[in-house]
């Protein structure tokens, strides 16, 4: 008999996936490929297998995946806009400031979608949380740019002027907003009886397939050098497809809300690395981020951690 994960194992699955997030940057910064074939590549390929090892699952959950089409639809649709979104934001406004809107904007975005449209209240842990995850993401990114100058991982051609600024952060308002919709969307799924293989497999199955022409006439670059090719692969393997496995048993046993602000976490793996394999060195508000990130983490594993309802 299957036994459902405990919200504890949920949370730690969610925790292993912000920290094989944190890897994308790395990553992506060795292959000279541009944002958008970046994002199409990492969830294109990375959603076709979370529906390929779903194949079950999904013709099993079929009539309920059918009375909840829409969901199906939108789900992916913000699935197949996040990358895009994502590493756009990061090319255009800077890695800090594209990933520390992209990221803090999500977990906000993810608890007005449960008080507005589940109509389920936010508990003060989580609202700590959020508060101390959004300063913290927002010191550390940001304690690294040096007056306007392109971070030192931002990749080439970054415009990080007024112009370039304004439109990265606008496309990280839109990375984070779609991050809380697709990670909602399937929460809601799993709580209508598709379950969470048949969810994660029809949502990100959905935005793989919408991701297919954007990486076909932009991924030729990923043919140019070994380095692209195992840069491509790893993205859509590991942090993608490996990620998103366990992010999907995060969401079948806490809320949206409460994931998302785990996965901000991502920024701090992000920075650690920098710090160990890079040789970069970080900064004392850096630091002080770090710390806020840590207690934003601690106060999510050590207030009780509800179970999604069910329907």
């Amino acid at each position: 008999m299957r036994t459902t994960p405990s919200p504890r194992t949920g949370l730690v699955a969610v925790v292993v996936t912000a920290v094989l997030w944190g890897t994308t940057g790395t990553a992506a910064a060795t292959a000279a490929v541009g944002p958008l074939a970046i994002g199409a590549a990492a969830l294109g390929i990375g959603g076709l297998l979370q529906a390929a090892v779903a194949v079950g699952p999904l013709q099993r959950a079929r009539p309920v995946l059918r009375r909840h089409l829409g969901l199906v639809l939108l789900g992916g649709i913000a699935v197949a806009v996040y990358p895009l979104a994502f590493y756009s934001s990061m090319h255009t406004a800077g890695v800090a400031i594209g990933s520390v809107v992209s990221l803090a904007s999500a977990p906000l975005a993810s608890g007005v979608l449960e008080r507005v449209v589940d109509r389920r209240p936010l508990g003060r842990a989580w609202v700590a949380a959020a508060a101390l995850g959004v300063l913290g993401s927002t010191v550390l990114c940001l304690s690294g740019v040096d007056s306007g100058q392109a971070p030192t991982d931002a990749p080439a051609g970054t415009d990080i002027g007024s112009g370039g600024t304004v439109l990265g952060i606008l496309l990280g308002l839109v990375a984070g907003v779609t991050y809380a919709v697709y990670s909602w969307a399937a929460h809601r799924l799993m709580v209508v009886g598709a379950g969470r293989a048949a969810s994660m497999g029809a949502v990100f199955g959905t935005g793989g397939v919408l991701l297919l022409p954007v990486l076909v006439l932009t991924g030729g670059a990923f043919l140019t050098s070994w380095t692209n090719v195992l840069a491509g692969l790893y993205l859509a393997l590991v942090p993608m497809f490996l990620g998103y496995l366990l992010f999907g048993i995060g969401l079948a046993t806490i809320r949206p809300s409460t994931a998302t602000t785990v996965t901000l976490l991502e920024p701090a793996v992000a920075t650690v690395l920098a710090v160990l394999v890079v040789g970069e060195r970080l900064t004392a508000p850096g630091w002080a981020g770090l710390a806020c990130i840590g207690v934003a983490l601690v106060l999510l594993v050590v207030a009780p951690v509800a179970r999604p309802a069910r329907s």
